[in-house]
């Protein structure tokens, strides 16, 4: 980058035992209440709990099952690439889409633990190599989590209109809050072109430069650009879901796969939060929706934390390597 130096990263800090020990408590609560819904479904068929999760999934065909989700992720992976390949390149630098592969897929195996860590080395990744101040970095990373809240309700909303009759009474909700989030997005709008005349000092933080250079297009070009790997998701887990024997309609998983998402999000240890809502949402299935939550949500973290091995060495030699590298684009 012409003119830009390169600042040195500082170190993340440290997360408190108490935010842990919350989301560990959590996990728990969430698979003790799994285990007495399995157990009461297995009871009422004269079996035990564990036999009756084991039943269900020796009748899974996992050879199909396989063939669904590993072109899933690998589509997620290049779809999820191209989003942060478009944030850097509006917000921070021209980086090419190929050289962010390797970090965007490093950073899946640090999100096996925290998510949050893995955007942080993506961070520090073009930190080192393109000489990109952490803190803008930091703010596309925000960009791209504002973005993802909004893509979702979104669909939400758009499966709720088209299936409310399937869907929990509870869903009746959503077009509420995406009206409150519209009005809200209106106001985040307003405040960031300097409309409304107030907050100037927090508006001119480091951590929301991506924020001010943002226009309306910029959210809804990375709307469209995530939208694809949600829409791929929802057919990959209506057909996942049907090797479980449970049924459902692609409008249905559409309605109930973003809501399942944002459970996704809450950073519980086997993420058991969105385990927990798929039986939640099944109640009728605890046994099956339970196996396929878990297999699920966990093979995709996994797998794509195997994709991000392959890269790994190379993410490692231009992050830990000497720092020639960004002296020499910021030289040039």
């Amino acid at each position: 980058m012409t003119g830009s130096t390169a600042v040195p990263p500082t170190a993340p800090p440290k997360s408190g035992a108490l935010p842990r020990l919350a989301l560990w408590s959590l996990a728990i609560a969430c698979f003790v209440f799994l285990y007495f819904r399995i157990d009461a479904a297995a009871a009422r068929a004269g079996q035990n709990a564990f036999g009756y999760v084991r039943a269900v999934f020796a009748d899974v065909d996992w050879g199909l099952w396989i063939l669904l989700m590993v072109p899933y992720s690998l589509a997620f992976f290049l779809i999820d690439t191209a989003v942060v390949w478009r944030i850097v390149n509006w917000f921070n630098a021209s980086v090419r889409y190929r050289d962010l592969l390797p970090i965007r897929g490093s950073a899946y195996v640090i999100s096996i633990l925290n998510e949050q860590v893995g955007k942080g080395a993506m961070a520090l990744y073009l930190n080192r190599r393109d000489g990109v101040p952490g803190w803008e970095v930091g703010s596309s990373m925000l960009f791209i989590m504002f973005c993802e809240f909004y893509y979702l309700l979104m669909w939400a909303t758009i499966g709720y209109v088209l299936a409310r009759d399937t869907l929990p009474g509870q869903f009746a909700l959503i077009p509420y809050l995406a009206a409150a989030a519209s009005l809200f997005f209106v106001f985040w709008i307003l405040f960031f072109r300097g409309a409304l005349g107030v907050g100037a000092t927090l508006r001119e933080r480091p951590i929301l430069l991506a924020f001010r250079r943002a226009n309306p297009w910029h959210y809804a070009g990375i709307v469209a650009l995530r939208s694809p790997a949600l829409l791929l998701a929802v057919a990959v887990y209506t057909l996942a879901l049907r090797l479980f024997n449970v049924e459902v309609e692609l409008v249905e998983m559409l309605g109930v796969l973003p809501v399942i998402f944002f459970g996704a999000a809450v950073p519980t240890p086997m993420r058991a939060a969105a385990i927990t809502l798929w039986v939640t949402l099944f109640p009728e299935r605890p046994a099956e929706m339970a196996a396929f939550g878990i297999v699920q949500h966990n093979f995709f973290i996994f797998f794509n934390a195997a994709i991000g091995l392959i890269f790994m060495r190379r993410a490692n030699r231009e992050l830990f390597g000497s720092g020639s590298d960004a002296a020499r684009k910021t030289s040039e």
